[in-house]
């Protein structure tokens, strides 16, 4: 509905206070949360997990860019229907634009790799439509996750408030946006059906660990790997001597002077407070922490750099594990909310990605696959060829079948025939006897020029009925296509109007329903 905002804002703001619009819990989408525990302090309890911290964690990093990256990297296409039910590549001018060129700024990889990156870190993938005045989707916005908050309405139906954006081309904050101008695209809804949950939610604490082991060992190497500890006397001191053999210690033996030679006098004995990394077991608590950021991301541990190398013969398997566990539900996610948000479900026209570079094969085993297919007739050899960036050959549209095994009833009435093999040469046809005259002479066979002037002569009337065939063909197709165009054109404008009028009379309504509730809150108020 288009309204002025200061409008949409006073008629969202009386629906909020009226109690018409209820925000959806946030637990699992938010900057930060406690692992253990509720309340301002439970960090200092338990463990904190922030997730612009974790982010800096190298396997968190490492997995949410490998996934977003490879989603990004694969070409998205737009595909109709055909009659003979496949779906072939095809162009539309009302949807092909907005899928290579979703916005201003971003380019379609780009676009693909931000919502990844959002649905990874925070869970939820917000992207706002811009229609145009056909109603047809002309671009599409990632938005800031922690920027929209769902509502939802007693009646089920679900909004969206938007912050200011103007990057995105929103100017002011729009307290409530029908959800049919969102695209929603979330991970797991472990608290709500409309909050998805980021893989963070899972690894963050063994994210946050490895973080500290990796703050507290550049502290220990910045100390040049000389741990703290304490000044013993063997006896008791005074408050005056331990305080000045402590600013000794301090202004001699630390900072950019570590690593010169103490001496220690009146039996003065320097004890270690703290633990080297082999007590502490810091590589097997890292090497856990890694996998277990691993596990929640469903990512194999030798794609980022986790665990040891898997050999040559298995490499393949583990390549489709990724595929299957990871990859394949964020594709057709991607697929089914696109088809949705741009109209196209349930049509002939649907968007997929083009998995062939993502899954492609070594050479050998690649030539392997497509000799098979074409020995098998699935492929044309010129199918095969393509996927080589081959040209065309020549005869090569039509997939080829090898028959090499009969029935035995066929060979059977193959064996009954007098020459099974035919191998005796068979007899020439008897010439045909000429045909007498009336007076009694034969008549002359006709020559070959005039043989070959009969069927050129023949030839070109079949060449003529052909090519006024195929004008006529041709001029009811483009009878058809102008026919459909208009109809097209008509019921568009049709809907069009009909729209305007709807939001005409739903802004009448709102208005009068937010006077009426006005005035109701203003009694209530006097009354009261």
């Amino acid at each position: 509905m288009k309204f002025a905002p200061a409008l949409r804002r006073g008629v969202t703001g009386l629906l909020r206070k009226a109690g018409m619009l209820s925000q959806v819990p946030t637990r699992g989408r938010g900057v930060g949360f406690s692992w253990f525990g509720d309340g301002p302090d439970t960090f200092q309890r338990d463990v904190e997990v922030v997730v612009d911290r974790v982010l800096a964690h190298p396997t968190v990093y490492a997995c949410i860019t490998l996934i977003a990256s490879d989603v990004a990297k694969v070409g998205l296409e737009l595909r109709m229907r055909e009659d003979e039910g496949y779906w072939e590549v095809t162009q539309n001018p009302a949807f092909s634009p907005v899928l290579r060129k979703p916005n201003h700024y971003q380019t379609r990889q780009q676009f693909i790799e931000t919502w990844m990156i959002s649905k990874l870190q925070r869970g939820n993938v917000y992207v706002l439509k811009v229609r145009d005045a056909r109603r047809i989707v002309i671009k599409l916005y990632v938005l800031d996750p922690t920027r929209v908050q769902p509502l939802v309405a007693p009646n089920g139906d679900v909004f969206y408030q938007l912050n200011s954006d103007d990057l995105s081309g929103l100017p002011i904050d729009l307290p409530a946006v029908p959800a049919s101008e969102i695209i929603h695209d979330r991970m797991e809804c472990l608290f709500h059906p409309l909050v998805g949950t980021s893989p963070i939610f899972a690894c963050g604490v063994a994210a946050t660990l490895g973080l500290r082991i990796d703050a507290a060992a550049a502290r220990f190497f910045q100390n040049m790997s000389r741990p703290s500890g304490v000044l013993t006397a063997p006896a008791a001191i005074s408050d005056e001597v331990a305080a000045r053999l402590k600013r000794e210690w301090e202004s001699n033996y630390t900072a950019d002077k570590i690593g010169k030679v103490a001496v220690l006098g009146d039996s003065l004995k320097f004890e270690s407070m703290a633990i080297d990394a082999t007590d502490a077991q810091q590589t097997e608590q890292l090497e856990l922490s890694d996998k277990r950021i691993c596990s929640s991301f469903h990512v194999p541990g030798f794609m980022v750099g986790v665990g040891e190398q898997p050999s040559y013969d298995n490499v393949q398997a583990l390549w489709q594990q990724y595929y299957n566990q990871c990859l394949q539900k964020h594709f057709e996610a991607i697929e089914a909310v696109l088809d949705e948000g741009l109209g196209i479900a349930g049509t002939a026209l649907r968007t997929e990605f083009c998995l062939d570079d993502l899954l492609r094969m070594d050479s050998k085993t690649l030539a392997e696959v497509e000799g098979l297919k074409v020995q098998r007739g699935i492929a044309s050899p010129n199918e095969a060829r393509a996927k080589f960036n081959l040209e065309p050959a020549e005869g090569g549209d039509s997939p080829m079948v090898q028959q090499q095994n009969y029935s035995l009833a066929a060979l059977a009435k193959r064996d009954a025939s007098a020459d099974p093999f035919g191998k005796v040469p068979a007899a020439a046809p008897a010439p045909a006897p000429a045909v007498p005259t009336g007076d009694g002479e034969e008549e002359d066979p006709a020559s070959a020029e005039d043989v070959q002037r009969a069927i050129d002569a023949g030839m070109s009337t079949v060449v003529a009925q052909v090519k006024a065939d195929v004008a006529a063909a041709n001029a009811e197709l483009l009878r058809g296509m102008t026919d459909a165009v208009a109809a097209f054109e008509a019921r568009t404008a049709a809907e069009a109007a009909h729209q305007k009028q709807v939001d005409q009379e739903a802004a009448a309504r709102l208005l009068q329903f937010g006077d009426a509730l006005t005035r109701r809150i203003a009694r209530a108020t006097a009354e009261a």
